[in-house]
């Protein structure tokens, strides 16, 4: 039997690095890469749809309307959830991967907070939303290069000792 992927055309896939605090989702089929340490990304894709996208937050929660942006996890995932539905998705099509959450800090109490916390405000949005988790590499005290082909739903995770003004993309200049 051939591979169902082998059958179809590879579309050309467009690039995009996502800078802490923004999302994007795109219908036409993309590699989005980011750079990880105690922040978190989480990659959602439409299975019936075939599309996907991907956040990336700072802080785990913000209470007031005010200051609502996607640099905190309870607005990015809520958000990036909703531009699905708006979309069309419907939440039992769509999976989640969780990455990052990183402790960077010398183990500071307050990093080691913020990075557990990034983590369990993604699982909590993404279970109150019906949306299933299908992988996580989260934790750890190394940050973590991530590349996320929205078309074949795979993530490359590189796991670094440090994150250096050259690891993020595209290497100079604001995008």
């Amino acid at each position: 039997m051939r591979n169902q992927l082998a059958e179809k055309e590879i579309p050309e896939l467009r690039e995009y690095f996502l800078r802490p605090g923004f999302i994007f989702v795109s219908r036409q089929p993309s590699l989005i890469s980011t750079v990880l340490g105690s922040c978190v990304a989480v990659c959602l894709r439409d299975n019936l749809r075939e599309f996907g996208g991907m956040n990336h937050f700072l802080f785990p929660l913000v209470e007031d309307p005010e200051q609502a942006t996607a640099k905190f996890g309870n607005v990015a995932t809520n958000a990036l959830v909703r531009s699905f539905l708006k979309m069309g998705s419907d939440p039992e099509d769509l999976e989640a991967q969780i990455f990052g959450g990183a402790l960077l800090a010398d183990g500071l109490t307050s990093a080691a907070e913020v990075s557990h916390a990034n983590v369990a405000i993604a699982r909590h949005v993404l279970q109150r939303c019906g949306v299933r988790v299908v992988s996580e590499d989260v934790g750890g005290n190394k940050g973590r290069k991530l590349v996320y082909n929205s078309y074949t739903n795979q993530v490359m995770v590189i796991r670094v000792e440090r994150i250096r003004s050259g690891d993020w993309y595209p290497y100079h200049g604001s995008r």
